[in-house]
């Protein structure tokens, strides 16, 4: 099929040509990383504890640990094939639209992405960029200036019809991409007011929904031009051959000199004779429409011809005049572009026109001729259409130059003044991050010049981060404004400034009232209080564009792609029509097709009174839905089969007969009522976006996501109302909240913006979200190897900050919230697993549980009650028989005795051990770490404290048999870790000394109750010690984790003589806190080394920074390279990993896969003796071999009757050779 209106196509209807690389396949690759091959098996149970709302093992090259941002910036997200959801390119604003734009030979070209960003995936994109889901390139589409809210592919027409507030080429706020060849002005050049939303209709033709009132370009032309005057008091001045004659040679003496009287401090000369110039550098970027020049007549003196150049594009400009002679409009001379000033006293001034309007920041007066004797200057002022108001006072209008109302700007707050760099202007800014963010804290006013009553565009304009380097601090500003008498402020807008580049938010349309000593339009600026701690804000300019009002439209259009020519009877559209028949000044936000019906969204109400926010096209007639339509405006429509899903602020329908539909509600399009989804949420929603999910048995199935500023699903049924942060989802197939279902899928957290299907591929959603690989798994989750994968521990946990700044103290390289330690104990009938932090949860029972949970068999949840701060925090365990230590910054009273550190835990009473062991004291006291001893009932407790109970014993001490005693002495400091090396040698960690001199590793030796400073500690290892892992079975190599003095992270081994350092090549990159360590086996041997055995691996936990990886909460060390192990997220942040822990420790495999050199003894043993076994009896069976070949025959068993023949023999035969000698036989 032809489409007219595409015909002969000029070069100014072609804007901007690109060619695309075509793809010949569709769909997004994922790359699998081979797993770890971990063999857990001789571990028995795993876990893991930290600080994390969503974790992951690391499966795809594509994961990262980039979690949703909320300050403005968003991202393309796919979803992995494991489930996790992650950034395709990332954006430095919002993405408002996405549509696929298939070729109309069936040729995916790419997905059409707009917003208000101007940066996608790292390339320069203003508001419209094309994706390629194959590849994951971005194509910047360059040519627009501003921001795209809607976007419709159309294969039929192979055009992509762009919507929103933005200009180009000769078309403003509505522009087509057609096929490969570019930008293409559509037959009407847009609207006069910005377009929010696009769709065909049945009939195939192409509805534009926004808040316009007609075609073409959105410009007014003023009936007050040229009002604007430029600031050039705050600029620099510069002149060439100026005169040495005292009182002229000042070139800035001209400026705001509208009087024009000569004289010494009035007047700026040249030198005699000379040629010269005069020069203003500005900070800020302007398009001057006149220049006034008042000409000096000072001794007879004068300028003759001059021209006028810009900076920085060094062109010549073009002018005109009204020759005072003949009173005709002149242009200067073409081929110069010399101007003539004239002498004629009787001019007081003489004005020239810019024939073209080009922006500049500088711009000079080159002198070629004068009268008299020189040429000189008594006065000089620049003006525009354009109307500013400034941040920075200065580059507003001069007070000098008799304005009464002038642009202005009040700024209150820390602001400096940043220079320009790359933007138009310098511009104010305020850093915050020392302090709550408060609108209190900072804010400017913006005074504009408003000459002139009409109809306005306001537009508020940020710098790009980049240049200032402030893109990591860059928050929310909260902007407002009032803009006719006696009216209240605009509801307040946040402006998110985390754009690379410039970029301009419209925050008005509408009427603004012309400035009087009554009442002046203003816009205030302050940051937004909703949002994290501390950050760079900042304010540049505010712009107010008339605008055409009238021209026979309301905020809808049909255009037809087959007519040639436009067609400006709008009678003829049913559509057009249907908007003509709302109140004026409607706003259409959302349009939708459903069963051949176009439904269509907003705030506006019918002439006649019918409905209000939503109506239908049906057969060509606008009708109302039931009850009226809503009783508040309508932000978003989308169709699921035959529902049609409608967000916004309302809270039931116009006339108030249907209940439960807050804001969130929906229409069947076949049975023509209103359904309520449960009863909505509390707050406005902007945007409803599909997601699939599997929510039953594997099976993918499509569910509503809920975005926008409210925070609770209201109650419904026997459903409690839920505390949420702008974000649900509706499971359709449950009619429920996927919050309120305990199904088996993952918790997805924060915000879509749109969704857009893609063939043979998965959808491609926009927003900030993470999902949570394991269901129901918060800062805990055990871990197995058969298969690999994490799993929910069974306890809900929700982390708490700690409040106390003490206690950050005490816990200084600590993890103080979430979960930080854990144990499993089994013994007899009891399994219990301990897990320790500074949390919530919610017992089976249904009570709360603070800061330490027991699950115990069968996998009931319970706490310890109370008698407990609820500060506390909780940092190491340990036990002994079935008494648990715990250890911390605990505090309380339990039986009215106070603890304080350590706390001991009866695990097979569920119940506190009385007596407690008396409390730990000293400044900000911590327990850090507890281990007992091997093969005994002794308990160590390391840490932060000077005494325990009464007695002196600090930084380490001793609990056996009911009391404390002090294991050597000499130690001091903080011990952040402990580890047997035998049974009678203890290894400690962390910042300490031994007798006066400092370390960070010591032995106690429990048979000479001596303390000892590891050799060579205090100089290898560069910095307080937080973690310790055993590196061999004959426990004398070990490795060592902390942070440097510098605050960089390190990781040594101890090879039994000296300190290895690992990462020193670049390994482990800045802002990495490790905070376990752990020995596991493999399954197959790694390539050999000599750091780490080939069959086994080290795990290294905490916020790890890997470079050409990104953040990961778990690694794998094999000797020679870090691998991302397991990824997790915590709120809009990267997560924490804290330690692992086990049922039993791990023994290690010797290079080479061998066993370890007890199992070889052992061994060794067993074979010797068995080797002597078997000589012993080859021996017995040699002998009798022998005596048999000697004849030997074997003595009889059985004898015949010796009485019947002893007579026989006669005595002296019997005892005559006693004494003869016995000889051997002769062998």
């Amino acid at each position: 099929m032809r489409f007219p209106w595409l015909k002969g196509l000029t070069a100014a209807d072609v804007v901007f040509v690109i060619q695309f690389l075509l793809p010949s396949t569709q769909g997004v690759a994922f790359d699998p990383v081979p797993p770890p091959n971990l063999n857990l098996d001789q571990l028995g149970r795993v876990a893991l504890t930290g600080n994390f709302d969503s974790i992951s093992l690391y499966s795809y090259r594509q994961q990262s640990e980039n979690a949703f941002s909320n300050n403005g910036s968003q991202a393309l997200i796919t979803q992995l094939p494991n489930g996790d959801f992650t950034p395709a390119a990332t954006a430095d604003a919002y993405i408002k639209t996405m549509c696929p734009f298939v070729m109309n030979a069936g040729q995916l070209a790419g997905v059409v992405v707009g917003g208000n960003f101007t940066s996608l995936g790292g390339t320069e994109a203003q508001g419209v960029a094309m994706y390629d889901p194959n590849t994951s390139s971005i194509t910047p589409l360059p040519g627009l200036l501003g921001q795209v809210s809607a976007v419709y592919c159309d294969q039929d027409t192979n055009t992509v019809y762009v919507g929103g507030d933005f200009k180009g080429a000769d078309s403003t706020n509505a522009i087509g991409w057609v096929g490969m060849s570019g930008w293409a002005n559509l037959p009407f050049a847009g609207f006069n007011g910005p377009v929010d939303s696009i769709t065909k209709a049945p009939n195939g033709n192409i509805i534009f929904g926004g808040t316009f009132t007609g075609l073409g370009n959105n410009t007014a032309v003023p009936q007050k031009k040229d009002q604007q005057i430029i600031n050039l008091v705050s600029a620099k001045i510069s002149s060439d051959s100026t005169t040495d004659a005292a009182g002229f040679d000042d070139p800035k003496n001209i400026i705001c000199n509208t009087a024009g009287t000569d004289g010494p401090g009035s007047t700026w000369l040249l030198e005699d004779k000379t040629p010269g110039f005069w020069r203003a550098d500005l900070n800020f970027g302007f398009q001057p429409t006149r220049l006034r020049l008042w000409n000096t007549r000072q001794d007879g003196r004068g300028t003759k011809t001059f021209r006028f150049t810009a900076f920085p594009i060094n062109g010549i400009m073009n002018l005109t005049y009204i020759d005072p002679v003949t009173n005709k409009k002149t242009a200067c001379d073409a081929s110069g572009a010399r101007c003539p000033l004239s002498n004629n006293a009787s001019l007081e001034y003489q004005d020239f026109t810019f024939v073209d309007r080009v922006g500049m920041s500088a711009f000079q007066i080159d002198i070629s001729d004068w009268y008299g004797d020189g040429a000189g200057l008594t006065g000089i002022e620049l003006v525009q259409d354009d109307i500013y108001a400034f941040a920075v006072p200065d580059l507003n209008e001069p007070t000098c130059g008799n304005i009464s109302l002038g642009s202005n700007s009040t700024p209150t707050g820390p602001w400096t003044i940043a220079p320009s760099a790359l933007s138009n202007s310098q511009y104010l800014r305020a850093d915050l991050s020392a302090q709550d963010v408060q609108s209190a804290k900072a804010s400017v006013i913006f005074l504009p010049d408003i000459k002139q009553k009409g109809n306005y565009s306001v537009n508020v304009y940020t710098p790009g981060c980049l240049p200032d380097d402030s893109c990591g601090s860059r928050g929310i500003a909260n902007v407002t404004g009032t803009f006719t008498e006696g009216a209240a402020p605009i509801p307040a807008q946040q402006i998110y400034q985390t754009n690379y580049y410039d970029k301009y938010d419209q925050i008005y349309y509408g009427p603004v009232d012309v400035n009087s000593e009554a009442f002046r339009a203003s816009v205030t600026l302050t940051p937004f209080t909703q949002q994290g701690k501390g950050i760079t804000l900042v304010a540049q300019r505010v712009r107010f564009i008339p605008t055409n009002y009238t021209g026979g439209l309301n905020g809808i259009f049909e255009f037809d792609p087959n007519q040639g020519t436009m067609l400006t009877d709008f009678s003829k559209s049913k559509f057009d029509q249907a908007g003509m028949a709302l109140e004026r000044g409607a706003v259409v936000t959302s349009l939708a097709v459903a069963g051949g019906i176009t439904y269509f969204g907003g705030n506006f109400s019918a002439v006649s009174g019918e409905f209000r926010n939503i109506f239908s096209l049906t057969d060509g007639n606008a009708t109302s839905l039931p009850n009226g339509g809503l009783n508040q405006p309508v932000a978003t429509l989308e169709v699921f089969g035959e529902l049609l899903y409608v967000g916004g602020n309302f809270t039931d329908t116009a006339n108030g007969t249907v209940v439960g539909l807050n804001n969130f509600a929906a229409y069947n399009t076949v049975s023509q009522n209103w359904v309520a989804l449960g009863a909505g949420v509390r707050g406005r929603v902007n945007t409803i976006v599909p997601l699939q999910l599997n929510v039953t048995d594997n099976q993918p199935e499509t569910c509503m996501t809920v975005n926008g500023h409210f925070d609770q699903l209201e109650a419904f049924g026997s459903a409690p109302a839920v505390a949420v942060q702008g974000f649900g989802v509706w499971v359709p197939s449950r009619q429920n909240w996927l919050q309120n279902l305990n199904l088996n899928t993952r918790t997805i957290t924060g915000k879509l913006s749109t969704a857009t299907n893609i063939t043979s591929s998965s959808p491609l959603l926009a927003g900030t979200i993470s999902s949570q690989g394991v269901p129901g798994a918060q800062d805990a989750v055990s871990l197995t190897s058969k298969p690999l994968q994490l799993n929910s521990l069974g306890i809900e946990i929700q982390p708490q900050e700690v409040t106390s700044p003490i206690r950050k103290r005490a816990v200084s390289g600590q993890n103080v919230t979430g979960a930080v330690t854990g144990l499993f104990h089994k013994n007899g009938k009891l399994n219990v697993t301990v897990v320790g932090g500074h949390f919530t949860a919610t017992a089976s029972n249904g009570s709360t549980i603070n800061n330490l949970a027991f699950i115990n068999g069968t996998g009931a949840v319970s706490g310890i009650g109370g008698g407990l701060d609820d500060d506390s925090v909780f940092l190491a365990l340990s036990t002994q028989a079935d008494l648990l230590y715990a250890g911390g910054t605990i505090s309380g009273s339990l039986e009215d005795t106070a603890v304080n550190g350590l706390i001991v835990y009866d695990l097979a009473r569920s119940n506190f051990a009385f007596p407690q062991p008396p409390a730990l004291g000293g400044d900000n006291v911590a327990v850090n770490a507890i281990t007992t001893r091997p093969k005994s009932t002794q308990v160590y407790v390391a840490g932060q404290f000077d005494t325990a109970g009464s007695l002196g014993c600090p930084s380490v001490c001793l609990f056996d048999k009911g009391q404390w005693s002090q294991p050597g002495s000499g130690l001091s400091g903080s011990v952040a870790a402990l580890t047997w090396q035998g049974n009678d040698r203890l290894l400690a960690g962390g910042n300490i000394s031994v007798n006066g001199n400092a370390t960070t590793l010591a032995n106690y030796d429990t048979k000479t109750l001596q303390w000892k400073a590891l050799d060579g500690a205090a100089t290898a290892v560069p910095g307080p010690v937080t973690a310790l892992e055993q590196a061999s079975d004959d426990t004398s190599q070990f490795w060592v984790a902390g942070e440097s003095t510098n605050g960089s992270a390190f990781l040594l081994k101890y090879d039994g003589s000296k300190f290895r350092t690992i990462g020193d090549n670049g390994m482990l990159g800045d802002q990495t806190t490790i905070r376990g360590l752990s020995m596991l086996r493999l399954n197959e041997d790694h390539d050999k080394n000599d750091l780490v055995p080939q069959g086994m691996v080290l795990l290294v936990t905490g916020s790890l920074n890997l470079p050409n990886f990104g953040n990961a909460s778990a690694a794998l060390f094999n000797g020679s390279s870090f691998v991302p192990f397991i990824l997790s997220t915590s709120g809009n942040g990267p997560g924490t990993l804290s330690q692992l822990f086990s049922e039993r420790t791990v023994t290690f495999k010797s290079p080479g896969g061998r066993l370890a050199k007890g199992f070889i003894i052992l061994i060794a043993l067993a074979c010797a003796l068995g080797t002597v076994f078997l000589l012993v009896v080859a021996g017995i069976l040699l002998e009798r071999y022998r005596r048999r070949a000697a004849g030997y025959q074997p003595a009889p068993t059985t004898y015949p009757d010796k009485t019947s023949n002893m007579g026989r023999i006669p005595p002296d035969q019997l005892f005559s050779r006693l004494g003869q000698r016995d000889e051997p036989p002769m062998l």
